[in-house]
């Protein structure tokens, strides 16, 4: 990942907006959807008004606690923040639609401070948690966290990736009561839906825009970089289990996504898919907003490579998942990037040639022009790329394996440049590999139970 020397510009835009404002937002409950608009300040320069809207669905509850609502769609404002914060990283932040306690503050600060740890990287910015940002309020309004008895449902985040396609159909073939959720649909989200046997009707759908405003200032030469979108699904989820009674938000963040991409640095471009951020947000939903919505990770005892074994063995998804984020809006596998390549191998293990071609139209080891991508998802570059890959050892083990099948046998361009270094150098056997289960997780019984004997354990 190349970086840019932004640290001057960083400096010259604090000071230049010395301050940004979360001045209010609005939650509107109409005859066919939920609204949600914000309201953001930057240095009495520039106002931005991003909007949420959700879809009203037959199955969401006629009765809701509309304080709670309200207090929710606060908090998505908090997170929707930060996207426009980051034009010019202002020293203060004031808040005026709440007060919140000195320990919510300082929660929001490290989210905000780990969620931007890519965009300082990549912008070359040094700073610290205490320097980056002061958060102040300026309001006399509380919110109070409340409790609701839930129903047994649960949420299904589905992205479009092979992840929650096994999260969902794990929870299916279990009778599990479950509902996907979908933000901003694609076709990748909305066919992975369709295949699993839900209607458009069956699944909430969360449609959130930026204000246009944001991306002109991009281009007018303000900061940019990766902001915590998980941490925003987060809140969007919560804020869905409210109106639908759901008791369980059942993500499908595995325990690979908790490795830092830089190597020997606290800098991961998945921290908000992580163990900590999971942890993190179960205690703050809890303590400052709802209790009774059990918001965790149900893949987050496995890693990439059994994630990937459970999705070899349901090929009517092969063909319409998608992972590569340079292709998502062509519905497409670009056959260039990281993610492409990342999942191309770590399917390779379970997936014979001829099926990997059916679905990235190519055998990716033959284009010698990824070999530093292999290399950077090898760990053998300063960082690993900045995309949602499972760890080191993770790819050593499908590298080997890849190895290994092209024993004897012509061997792609990439695997004939491996074998002539130190391909495969790793201990781990793949079959226990598989049958591993990460203890760092917040699964109840029943859903342990699933996931063993899915794997076997």
């Amino acid at each position: 990942m190349k970086t840019v020397h932004n640290q001057s510009h960083f400096e010259q835009l604090r000071s230049d907006y010395p301050f940004f404002e979360y001045q209010n937002y609005r939650f509107l409950e109409e005859e066919n959807a939920y609204r949600l608009q914000f309201n953001f300040n930057l240095g009495n320069k520039y106002t931005f008004q991003p909007e949420t809207v959700i879809p009203k669905k037959s199955f969401f509850k006629t009765s809701v606690n509309q304080d709670l609502l309200h207090w929710m769609a606060f908090h998505i404002g908090m997170v929707e923040l930060i996207s426009y914060w980051k034009l010019a990283c202002p020293p203060l932040v004031i808040i005026k639609p709440f007060q919140l306690k000195t320990e919510q503050l300082s929660w929001w600060k490290k989210l905000y401070f780990n969620g931007l740890g890519e965009f300082f990287y990549v912008n070359d910015i040094s700073t610290s948690i205490e320097n980056f940002m002061e958060i102040r309020c300026d309001s006399s309004k509380i919110g109070l966290a409340a409790e609701i008895t839930p129903q047994p449902l649960t949420i299904v985040p589905v992205g479009g990736g092979k992840d929650s396609v096994v999260t969902l159909e794990l929870l299916k073939k279990s009778h599990k009561t479950i509902v996907p959720l979908i933000v901003n649909p694609r076709k990748a989200s909305s066919d992975t839906a369709s295949v699993a046997g839900f209607s458009p009707e069956a699944t909430i759908v969360i449609n959130r825009s930026i204000d246009p405003l944001l991306l002109q200032l991009n281009s007018a030469g303000f900061l940019n970089g990766h902001t915590p979108f998980s941490a925003l699904l987060a809140f969007h989820s919560a804020f869905a289990a409210l109106i639908t009674g759901a008791g369980n938000i059942a993500l499908s963040n595995e325990s690979s996504a908790s490795e830092s991409t830089v190597h020997g640095e606290n800098i991961n471009h998945q921290y908000s898919k992580s163990f900590e951020f999971e942890s993190d947000f179960r205690f703050y939903l809890n303590r400052f907003i709802v209790k009774g919505v059990n918001y965790f990770s149900f893949l987050r005892p496995l890693s990439e490579l059994q994630i990937a074994f459970q999705f070899s063995k349901l090929p009517e998804y092969h063909a319409v998942f998608r992972s590569c984020n340079a292709g998502s809006k062509t519905d497409s596998w670009c056959g260039k990037c990281p993610k492409c390549l990342f999942t191309f191998l770590i399917l390779s293990p379970f997936l014979k040639e001829k099926e990997l071609k059916a679905i990235f139209g190519k055998n990716l080891l033959e284009d010698t022009q990824l070999s530093y991508t292999l290399e950077e998802l090898r760990g053998k570059t300063a960082a690993k790329p900045f995309e949602c890959v499972g760890t080191v050892e993770e790819v050593e083990l499908a590298v080997r394996s890849v190895v290994q099948r092209y024993d004897g046998i012509d061997k792609p361009l990439l695997i004939n440049m491996l074998m002539e270094t130190d391909a495969g150098q790793i201990q781990t056997d793949l079959k226990i590999a598989l049958r591993h289960f990460d203890p760092q997780h917040f699964l109840d019984e029943s859903f342990i139970k699933i996931l063993k004997d899915a794997i076997g354990n």
